[in-house]
Protein backbone atom coordinates (compact mmCIF):
# COMPACT_ATOMS: atom_id res chain seq x y z
CA UNK A 1 0.00 0.00 0.00
CA UNK A 2 2.77 2.33 0.97
CA UNK A 3 4.77 1.93 -2.28
CA UNK A 4 1.33 2.78 -4.00
CA UNK A 5 0.82 5.92 -2.56
CA UNK A 6 4.79 6.73 -2.96
CA UNK A 7 3.90 6.26 -7.00
CA UNK A 8 0.56 8.02 -6.86
CA UNK A 9 2.83 11.06 -5.42
CA UNK A 10 4.82 10.63 -8.06
CA UNK A 11 2.59 10.14 -10.67
CA UNK A 12 0.39 13.06 -9.76
CA UNK A 13 3.86 15.28 -9.60
CA UNK A 14 4.67 14.59 -12.77
CA UNK A 15 1.28 14.95 -14.58
CA UNK A 16 0.92 18.58 -12.95
CA UNK A 17 4.37 20.03 -12.78
CA UNK A 18 6.28 20.80 -15.98
CA UNK A 19 8.55 18.24 -16.38
CA UNK A 20 11.81 20.37 -15.75
CA UNK A 21 13.58 18.19 -13.22
CA UNK A 22 15.53 14.89 -12.99
CA UNK A 23 12.86 12.27 -11.11
CA UNK A 24 15.13 10.61 -9.06
CA UNK A 25 12.27 8.08 -8.31
CA UNK A 26 12.31 8.45 -4.53
CA UNK A 27 9.20 10.32 -2.31
CA UNK A 28 10.34 12.36 0.37
CA UNK A 29 7.29 13.05 3.58
CA UNK A 30 9.82 14.73 6.47
CA UNK A 31 13.37 14.49 7.11
CA UNK A 32 15.25 14.59 10.43
CA UNK A 33 18.93 15.56 11.42
CA UNK A 34 20.52 14.51 8.54
CA UNK A 35 18.14 12.19 7.14
CA UNK A 36 15.15 12.27 4.56
CA UNK A 37 12.49 10.02 5.30
CA UNK A 38 10.01 8.28 2.44
CA UNK A 39 6.28 7.06 3.48
CA UNK A 40 7.37 3.90 4.37
CA UNK A 41 9.77 4.86 7.06
CA UNK A 42 12.94 3.99 5.06
CA UNK A 43 15.84 6.84 6.05
CA UNK A 44 18.11 8.28 3.41
CA UNK A 45 21.04 9.91 4.63
CA UNK A 46 21.23 13.34 2.66
CA UNK A 47 24.90 14.29 2.11
CA UNK A 48 23.83 17.03 -0.42
CA UNK A 49 21.79 18.71 1.93
CA UNK A 50 19.28 19.76 -0.67
CA UNK A 51 22.03 21.41 -3.31
CA UNK A 52 23.22 22.72 0.05
CA UNK A 53 20.25 24.87 1.42
CA UNK A 54 19.75 22.53 4.58
CA UNK A 55 22.87 23.07 6.06
CA UNK A 56 21.81 22.04 9.54
CA UNK A 57 20.15 19.47 8.28
CA UNK A 58 16.40 18.57 9.24
CA UNK A 59 13.62 19.97 11.94
CA UNK A 60 16.73 21.79 14.15
CA UNK A 61 14.94 22.10 17.45
CA UNK A 62 16.32 25.97 17.40
CA UNK A 63 15.73 26.77 13.48
CA UNK A 64 12.41 25.59 14.28
CA UNK A 65 11.76 26.83 17.12
CA UNK A 66 12.39 30.66 15.58
CA UNK A 67 10.89 30.43 12.47
CA UNK A 68 7.64 29.12 13.79
CA UNK A 69 7.81 31.61 16.45
CA UNK A 70 7.56 34.26 13.73
CA UNK A 71 4.66 32.36 11.65
CA UNK A 72 1.62 33.64 13.96
CA UNK A 73 3.41 37.22 14.35
CA UNK A 74 4.24 38.53 10.20
CA UNK A 75 4.76 36.14 7.91
CA UNK A 76 5.68 38.83 5.15
CA UNK A 77 5.97 42.21 4.49
CA UNK A 78 6.80 44.84 1.93
CA UNK A 79 9.84 46.37 1.86
CA UNK A 80 8.16 50.31 1.92
CA UNK A 81 7.61 49.18 5.82
CA UNK A 82 10.00 49.12 8.44
CA UNK A 83 10.24 45.54 10.30
CA UNK A 84 11.75 44.59 13.45
CA UNK A 85 12.94 41.58 12.37
CA UNK A 86 14.79 42.91 8.87
CA UNK A 87 15.79 45.80 10.10
CA UNK A 88 18.19 43.26 12.87
CA UNK A 89 18.94 40.67 10.12
CA UNK A 90 20.24 43.23 7.80
CA UNK A 91 22.43 44.56 10.92
CA UNK A 92 23.67 41.43 11.36
CA UNK A 93 24.45 40.34 8.20
CA UNK A 94 26.19 43.69 7.09
CA UNK A 95 28.05 42.92 10.06
CA UNK A 96 28.94 39.20 9.94
CA UNK A 97 30.64 39.61 6.41
CA UNK A 98 32.47 42.60 6.88
CA UNK A 99 34.97 43.41 4.38
CA UNK A 100 33.70 46.88 3.75
CA UNK A 101 30.58 46.04 3.10
CA UNK A 102 27.88 47.97 4.13
CA UNK A 103 23.87 47.59 2.76
CA UNK A 104 22.68 44.58 1.35
CA UNK A 105 19.80 43.89 -0.73
CA UNK A 106 17.28 41.11 0.35
CA UNK A 107 15.86 38.44 -2.05
CA UNK A 108 14.46 34.74 -2.53
CA UNK A 109 17.56 33.29 -4.11
CA UNK A 110 20.79 32.72 -5.18
CA UNK A 111 20.13 33.70 -8.93
CA UNK A 112 18.31 37.31 -7.70
CA UNK A 113 20.97 37.97 -5.95
CA UNK A 114 23.34 37.54 -9.13
CA UNK A 115 20.63 39.67 -10.97
CA UNK A 116 20.61 42.08 -8.37
CA UNK A 117 24.73 42.60 -8.28
CA UNK A 118 24.73 42.59 -11.96
CA UNK A 119 22.34 46.10 -11.92
CA UNK A 120 24.19 47.19 -9.42
CA UNK A 121 27.80 46.82 -11.43
CA UNK A 122 26.19 48.41 -14.22
CA UNK A 123 24.84 51.52 -12.14
CA UNK A 124 27.86 52.04 -10.09
CA UNK A 125 30.81 51.95 -13.45
CA UNK A 126 28.34 52.82 -15.73
CA UNK A 127 30.11 49.58 -18.16
CA UNK A 128 27.50 47.25 -19.65
CA UNK A 129 30.56 44.31 -19.84
CA UNK A 130 31.55 41.01 -17.67
CA UNK A 131 33.58 38.96 -17.43
CA UNK A 132 33.12 35.13 -15.90
CA UNK A 133 34.83 31.79 -15.54
CA UNK A 134 34.95 28.55 -18.11
CA UNK A 135 32.38 26.11 -15.52
CA UNK A 136 30.93 28.93 -13.62
CA UNK A 137 27.35 28.59 -12.46
CA UNK A 138 25.14 31.30 -11.25
CA UNK A 139 22.11 30.96 -12.10
CA UNK A 140 19.56 30.21 -15.04
CA UNK A 141 16.95 33.12 -15.13
CA UNK A 142 17.97 35.43 -17.79
CA UNK A 143 20.43 38.01 -16.95
CA UNK A 144 22.45 35.12 -14.27
CA UNK A 145 22.02 32.54 -17.04
CA UNK A 146 24.65 34.79 -19.18
CA UNK A 147 26.99 34.38 -16.27
CA UNK A 148 26.84 30.26 -16.00
CA UNK A 149 28.93 28.97 -18.44
CA UNK A 150 27.21 25.41 -19.46
CA UNK A 151 26.25 25.52 -23.31
CA UNK A 152 23.28 23.10 -22.35
CA UNK A 153 21.84 26.20 -20.27
CA UNK A 154 22.09 29.09 -22.49
CA UNK A 155 22.22 27.65 -26.14
CA UNK A 156 17.63 28.38 -26.44
CA UNK A 157 18.27 31.49 -24.91
CA UNK A 158 20.68 33.05 -26.89
CA UNK A 159 21.40 36.09 -27.37
CA UNK A 160 21.65 36.29 -23.82
CA UNK A 161 21.02 39.59 -21.69
CA UNK A 162 24.50 40.77 -21.03
CA UNK A 163 27.30 40.59 -22.85
CA UNK A 164 29.92 38.28 -21.02
CA UNK A 165 33.49 37.48 -21.75
CA UNK A 166 34.52 33.91 -20.07
CA UNK A 167 37.93 32.90 -19.28
CA UNK A 168 39.61 30.27 -17.81
CA UNK A 169 39.25 29.65 -14.04
CA UNK A 170 42.15 29.91 -11.69
CA UNK A 171 44.10 31.78 -14.78
CA UNK A 172 45.33 35.53 -13.93
CA UNK A 173 46.57 36.04 -17.29
CA UNK A 174 43.48 35.67 -18.92
CA UNK A 175 42.10 38.10 -16.69
CA UNK A 176 44.77 40.92 -17.04
CA UNK A 177 43.92 40.58 -21.13
CA UNK A 178 40.17 40.10 -20.39
CA UNK A 179 40.43 43.27 -17.98
CA UNK A 180 40.08 46.66 -19.57
CA UNK A 181 38.21 49.77 -19.28
CA UNK A 182 35.14 48.44 -21.07
CA UNK A 183 33.97 45.52 -18.23
CA UNK A 184 31.69 46.40 -15.16
CA UNK A 185 32.61 43.81 -13.42
CA UNK A 186 34.72 39.95 -12.88
CA UNK A 187 31.96 37.55 -11.79
CA UNK A 188 33.66 34.88 -9.62
CA UNK A 189 32.98 31.63 -7.30
CA UNK A 190 35.73 31.18 -4.80
CA UNK A 191 35.19 27.33 -5.57
CA UNK A 192 33.20 26.49 -8.41
CA UNK A 193 30.89 24.28 -7.62
CA UNK A 194 28.35 23.13 -10.60
CA UNK A 195 31.44 23.06 -12.67
CA UNK A 196 33.23 20.18 -10.65
CA UNK A 197 34.25 21.70 -6.93
CA UNK A 198 37.27 23.35 -8.21
CA UNK A 199 39.25 25.14 -5.49
CA UNK A 200 41.64 27.27 -6.69
CA UNK A 201 45.50 28.06 -6.00
CA UNK A 202 46.77 29.71 -3.24
CA UNK A 203 46.64 33.27 -3.25
CA UNK A 204 44.21 33.53 -6.43
CA UNK A 205 41.65 35.27 -4.96
CA UNK A 206 44.00 37.97 -3.46
CA UNK A 207 45.44 38.65 -7.08
CA UNK A 208 42.13 38.59 -8.81
CA UNK A 209 41.33 41.63 -6.42
CA UNK A 210 44.47 43.05 -6.85
CA UNK A 211 43.73 43.34 -10.66
CA UNK A 212 40.51 44.18 -10.86
CA UNK A 213 41.56 47.37 -8.89
CA UNK A 214 44.43 48.57 -10.82
CA UNK A 215 42.09 47.99 -14.07
CA UNK A 216 38.94 50.07 -12.20
CA UNK A 217 37.30 46.34 -12.84
CA UNK A 218 34.39 45.44 -9.91
CA UNK A 219 34.82 42.10 -8.42
CA UNK A 220 31.71 40.43 -7.60
CA UNK A 221 32.13 37.08 -5.36
CA UNK A 222 29.27 34.69 -5.81
CA UNK A 223 29.31 32.97 -2.34
CA UNK A 224 25.66 31.31 -2.79
CA UNK A 225 27.21 27.80 -2.26
CA UNK A 226 30.67 28.43 -0.76
CA UNK A 227 29.67 30.90 1.59
CA UNK A 228 28.08 30.76 5.09
CA UNK A 229 30.16 28.38 7.02
CA UNK A 230 30.46 25.81 4.27
CA UNK A 231 34.27 25.98 3.92
CA UNK A 232 34.84 26.19 7.53
CA UNK A 233 34.58 29.99 7.73
CA UNK A 234 31.64 32.30 7.21
CA UNK A 235 33.15 33.45 3.47
CA UNK A 236 35.03 30.80 1.69
CA UNK A 237 36.76 34.14 0.31
CA UNK A 238 37.22 35.31 3.76
CA UNK A 239 41.11 34.49 4.43
CA UNK A 240 42.36 36.28 0.93
CA UNK A 241 40.56 39.05 0.35
CA UNK A 242 39.98 42.52 2.65
CA UNK A 243 38.38 44.36 0.72
CA UNK A 244 34.72 43.66 -1.11
CA UNK A 245 32.15 45.68 -3.66
CA UNK A 246 29.41 43.16 -4.08
CA UNK A 247 28.58 39.84 -2.41
CA UNK A 248 25.93 37.19 -3.19
CA UNK A 249 24.49 34.92 -0.98
CA UNK A 250 21.69 32.25 -0.44
CA UNK A 251 21.12 28.58 -0.18
CA UNK A 252 21.27 27.63 3.72
CA UNK A 253 21.48 31.27 4.64
CA UNK A 254 18.00 31.81 6.39
CA UNK A 255 17.53 27.64 7.99
CA UNK A 256 15.97 26.33 4.80
CA UNK A 257 13.76 29.12 3.68
CA UNK A 258 13.58 30.61 0.15
CA UNK A 259 16.54 33.20 0.81
CA UNK A 260 19.18 35.76 -1.33
CA UNK A 261 21.13 38.66 -0.27
CA UNK A 262 23.37 40.67 -2.58
CA UNK A 263 25.44 43.37 -0.08
CA UNK A 264 27.69 46.36 -1.59
CA UNK A 265 29.84 48.80 -0.49
CA UNK A 266 28.67 52.28 0.78
CA UNK A 267 30.60 53.54 -2.26
CA UNK A 268 28.32 51.26 -4.68
CA UNK A 269 25.35 51.70 -2.36
CA UNK A 270 25.29 55.44 -2.74
CA UNK A 271 24.50 55.07 -6.97
CA UNK A 272 21.65 53.11 -6.32
CA UNK A 273 18.76 54.57 -7.27
CA UNK A 274 15.28 54.33 -5.01
CA UNK A 275 12.78 51.74 -6.63
CA UNK A 276 15.56 50.80 -8.99
CA UNK A 277 15.50 47.25 -7.74
CA UNK A 278 12.64 45.77 -5.29
CA UNK A 279 11.60 42.15 -4.10
CA UNK A 280 7.82 41.69 -3.08
CA UNK A 281 9.46 38.77 -1.07
CA UNK A 282 12.86 39.98 -0.33
CA UNK A 283 13.48 40.41 3.56
CA UNK A 284 10.67 39.49 4.56
CA UNK A 285 10.34 38.76 8.32
CA UNK A 286 9.72 34.74 8.42
CA UNK A 287 12.58 34.25 6.06
CA UNK A 288 14.64 36.99 8.63
CA UNK A 289 13.79 35.13 12.03
CA UNK A 290 15.63 31.90 9.47
CA UNK A 291 18.73 34.12 8.68
CA UNK A 292 18.59 35.30 12.72
CA UNK A 293 18.75 32.28 14.47
CA UNK A 294 20.93 30.45 11.15
CA UNK A 295 23.64 33.74 11.87
CA UNK A 296 23.66 32.52 15.78
CA UNK A 297 24.20 28.71 14.98
CA UNK A 298 27.03 29.60 12.78
CA UNK A 299 29.61 30.66 15.24
CA UNK A 300 33.46 29.85 15.64
CA UNK A 301 32.95 26.26 17.10
CA UNK A 302 30.56 25.27 14.04
CA UNK A 303 33.14 26.44 11.74
CA UNK A 304 36.13 24.18 13.48
CA UNK A 305 33.87 21.00 13.36
CA UNK A 306 32.91 22.25 9.65
CA UNK A 307 36.96 22.38 9.02
CA UNK A 308 37.60 18.83 10.98
CA UNK A 309 35.19 16.91 9.60
CA UNK A 310 35.28 18.04 6.17
CA UNK A 311 39.36 16.97 6.50
CA UNK A 312 38.17 13.68 7.93
CA UNK A 313 35.82 13.16 5.22
CA UNK A 314 38.42 14.08 2.32
CA UNK A 315 40.65 11.79 3.88
CA UNK A 316 38.62 8.80 4.31
CA UNK A 317 38.17 9.31 0.82
CA UNK A 318 41.84 9.43 -0.61
CA UNK A 319 41.87 6.10 1.32
CA UNK A 320 39.80 4.64 -1.37
CA UNK A 321 42.43 2.94 -3.90
CA UNK A 322 40.87 3.12 -7.66
CA UNK A 323 42.11 3.68 -10.92
CA UNK A 324 38.53 5.22 -11.62
CA UNK A 325 39.08 8.17 -9.11
CA UNK A 326 40.78 10.89 -10.75
CA UNK A 327 41.02 13.31 -7.82
CA UNK A 328 38.98 13.88 -4.60
CA UNK A 329 39.58 17.28 -3.79
CA UNK A 330 37.88 20.35 -2.12
CA UNK A 331 37.47 22.49 1.41
CA UNK A 332 35.38 22.05 4.02
CA UNK A 333 31.95 20.58 3.77
CA UNK A 334 32.32 21.21 0.31
CA UNK A 335 33.35 17.83 -1.61
CA UNK A 336 34.07 16.43 -5.55
CA UNK A 337 35.34 13.14 -6.60
CA UNK A 338 36.47 13.05 -10.22
CA UNK A 339 36.05 9.43 -12.11
CA UNK A 340 36.76 8.41 -15.28
CA UNK A 341 33.62 7.36 -15.91
CA UNK A 342 30.06 6.02 -14.60
CA UNK A 343 29.14 9.33 -12.51
CA UNK A 344 25.97 9.50 -12.76
CA UNK A 345 26.02 5.25 -12.24
CA UNK A 346 27.99 5.82 -9.07
CA UNK A 347 25.62 8.41 -7.66
CA UNK A 348 22.47 6.21 -8.81
CA UNK A 349 24.10 3.14 -6.46
CA UNK A 350 25.24 5.38 -3.73
CA UNK A 351 21.00 6.10 -3.55
CA UNK A 352 20.08 2.44 -3.72
CA UNK A 353 22.08 2.02 -0.54
CA UNK A 354 19.99 5.07 0.87
CA UNK A 355 23.32 7.91 0.28
CA UNK A 356 22.41 10.47 -1.42
CA UNK A 357 25.09 13.11 -3.54
CA UNK A 358 24.75 15.00 -6.48
CA UNK A 359 27.02 15.62 -10.08
CA UNK A 360 28.89 18.43 -10.57
CA UNK A 361 30.21 18.85 -13.62
CA UNK A 362 30.51 16.24 -16.25
CA UNK A 363 32.56 13.54 -14.16
CA UNK A 364 32.29 14.71 -10.33
CA UNK A 365 30.56 12.46 -7.15
CA UNK A 366 29.71 15.91 -5.29
CA UNK A 367 29.56 15.78 -1.32
CA UNK A 368 27.30 18.68 0.28
CA UNK A 369 26.84 17.33 3.80
CA UNK A 370 24.85 19.24 6.34
CA UNK A 371 27.08 20.82 8.82
CA UNK A 372 26.34 18.32 11.78
CA UNK A 373 27.28 15.20 10.14
CA UNK A 374 29.35 12.92 12.18
CA UNK A 375 32.32 10.64 11.48
CA UNK A 376 30.30 7.60 11.57
CA UNK A 377 27.87 8.92 8.62
CA UNK A 378 30.66 9.25 6.43
CA UNK A 379 32.36 6.07 7.32
CA UNK A 380 28.99 4.89 6.21
CA UNK A 381 29.45 6.84 2.86
CA UNK A 382 33.11 6.20 2.28
CA UNK A 383 32.31 2.54 2.53
CA UNK A 384 29.43 2.07 0.47
CA UNK A 385 30.80 4.14 -2.55
CA UNK A 386 34.11 1.67 -1.90
CA UNK A 387 31.43 -0.98 -2.07
CA UNK A 388 29.92 0.69 -5.97
CA UNK A 389 33.71 1.16 -7.35
CA UNK A 390 34.31 -2.34 -6.37
CA UNK A 391 31.17 -3.48 -8.04
CA UNK A 392 32.39 -1.79 -11.60
CA UNK A 393 35.44 -3.70 -11.85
Amino acid sequence: MLIEQERKFEILQRRYLVDSYINRGLTFVRGEGCYLIDESGEKYLDLMSNYGVNIFGYNHPYLTQRIAAELPELMALHGSFNNDLRALAAQELVSRCGHGLSRVQFSSSGAEAIEAALKFAVLATGRKKFIACGGGFHGKTLGALSATYQPRYRAPFEPLLWDFKFIPYNDLDSLEEAADNTVAAFLLEPIQGEGGINVPAEGYLREVRRICQQRGVLLILDEIQAGAGRTGSFLASDEEIEEMEILCLGKGLAGGLPFGATLVSREIAEKIPRSIHTSTFGGNPLACAGLLATLELLNDALFLHVKEIGDYFLGRLREIKSDLIVEVRGKGLMIGVEVKEKRDFIIKELQKRKILAVPAGSSVVRFLPPYIVEKTQIDECVEKLEEVIKSLK
